[in-house]
This record gives C-alpha cells, sequence and structure tokens, in this order.
C-alpha cells in the first residue's frame, strides 16, 4: 500500500480521472451506436458532427488512439454519405 502523502494523492486522482474517461467513453460509444441506427439521412448528418466532436475530443486526452479515431470518423462519415 501507498506509505507517501503523494503517492496517496496520486493514487486519489487516477481513481478520478478514471471514472471521468470511463464516463466520456462509454458516452461517445453510445453516441457512435445511436447514429448507426439513424435512418433518416437528414437526422443523421446533423448528429454526425456531434459525434465526431466526441471522438476528437477522446483523441485529444489520449483515451482513443489518434489512428482509432481517425478510423471511425471515416467510416461514420462514409456511412452516412450512403446512406
Amino acid at each position: 500500500m501507498a506509505q507517501h502523502k503523494s503517492s496517496k494523492k496520486r493514487i486519489r486522482q487516477d481513481a478520478k480521472k478514471r471514472l471521468r474517461n470511463r464516463y466520456y467513453k462509454k458516452s461517445t460509444r453510445t453516441a457512435i451506436r445511436k447514429l448507426r441506427t439513424l435512418s433518416e439521412k437528414a437526422e443523421a448528418e446533423t448528429y454526425l458532427p456531434k459525434v465526431i466532436s466526441m471522438i476528437d475530443r477522446l483523441a485529444k486526452r489520449n483515451s482513443l488512439h489518434k489512428n482509432k479515431a481517425a478510423n471511425l470518423k471515416s467510416k461514420l462519415t462514409k456511412y452516412v454519405a450512403s446512406m
């Protein structure tokens, strides 16, 4: 177990960050699923920028690898364009 004051603080901070990261990742995954279930093109086109913004935010925070983010955005854009 941690003995130093600083290591105890680091553990507390990591726990908070972990919860926050889980929330943002889960929210983004849910938004992606919702986008893929939309049937109307106009509705999907208005929702796509919000999802892309969420993906970019995760990539910026290193919760998601930048290449995975790029692949996701590309696939989602192709999906909406092909509707």
